[in-house]
């Protein structure tokens, strides 16, 4: 019939396990594990941007997007300020000067016309105007944005006009000569003129030299003096050095008196006040009558009088 007889059964052969291999079992054994089993089939893995996307979208965040415009602006600001149209230079200041002409402050300057005024660089034409003979001290001003260049001179004040034949040698407080004069030019009010009738000093003396250290000490000193501190009835008073007799002080239409020769190792200049007073006493109630007077030191002094004219024979 249609059952099947007992005993025994045959055995169904079970599935062949058929082990699978990996994608990279071709290549040698040092490459395998760099290919990765594919996503999308055989034709290869498919790419996934979404990573790419979310990066992007914080980097272009609107505050990070707002900032970018502002640096490129900045940028574009900064072009145009610094620009060699921009800021052109208007117009430069210089002050009216005594000793430093117009001229000579813009050569020294040397600013090109319509130069950017915004990067210009202060410190070097200060100096150069420093460099000048007579400018003690100067600073510049940038004004923006009427773009204009405003130039400060403090000039050197003059004490003395060292007179060498028919030139006077213009010095400061420091002994710094900065200008010439001739002889009959009008000179400031407060500047003593010292004659020096020495031979010509070797190396000569120009604009830019310095007035020796002692000689400058000693001109001061007398080419301050009036007729009224020593006591004098003399309209005026004049200070000259010669090779003879070194600093001399002559009164108009009077007497001389020979202060003589200094140096810091055996006649300091610190006797000086000491002789003015000796001075003093010396033409008291006989200045007409002197003629030369001789100051040693601070308490010894001689004088020679005038020779009193022969009474004319009848």
């Amino acid at each position: 019939s249609g059952k099947r007889a007992s005993g025994a059964r045959p055995m169904k052969p079970s599935a062949t396990v058929v082990p699978r291999r990996p994608v990279d079992a071709e290549l040698g054994r040092s490459m395998r594990g760099l290919v990765g089993p594919s996503r999308g089939g055989v034709r290869g893995r498919s790419r996934d941007t979404s990573g790419t996307r979310a990066r992007l979208g914080r980097v272009f965040r609107p505050a990070r997007a707002a900032g970018l415009l502002g640096m490129l602006a900045c940028g574009f600001a900064l072009t145009f300020v610094t620009g060699p149209t921009a800021f052109g230079l208007n117009r430069t200041e210089v002050p009216r000067l005594t000793w430093t002409s117009d001229q000579a402050v813009r050569a020294a300057l040397a600013l090109p016309t319509g130069g950017n005024v915004f990067r210009l660089d202060t410190a070097p034409l200060v100096a150069a105007l420093k460099s000048l003979p007579a400018v003690a001290d100067a600073s510049i001003d940038v004004r923006l944005p009427d773009a204009i260049v405003a130039v400060h001179v403090e000039e050197r004040v003059p004490v003395l006009a060292w007179q060498i034949g028919t030139t006077r040698y213009i010095a400061d407080r420091d002994g710094v000569v900065f200008a010439t004069l001739p002889t009959d030019a009008k000179l400031p009010s407060g500047i003593a003129v010292i004659e020096d009738a020495r031979p010509l000093p070797d190396p000569p003396l120009e604009i830019g030299a310095r007035i020796d250290v002692v000689d400058l000490d000693v001109a001061t000193r007398l080419g301050s003096l009036t007729p009224a501190d020593v006591g004098s009835n003399t309209p005026r008073l004049r200070v000259v050095i010669t090779d003879r007799d070194g600093f001399v002080l002559i009164a108009q239409g009077g007497w001389t008196a020979v202060f003589g020769f200094y140096s810091p190792a055996t006649r300091s200049t610190d006797m000086i006040p000491g002789q003015v007073r000796l001075l003093r006493s010396l033409i008291a109630g006989r200045e007409a009558s002197v003629a030369r007077i001789i100051l040693a030191s601070e308490t010894d002094g001689t004088y020679i009088p005038r020779a009193t004219p022969k009474p004319t024979p009848r």
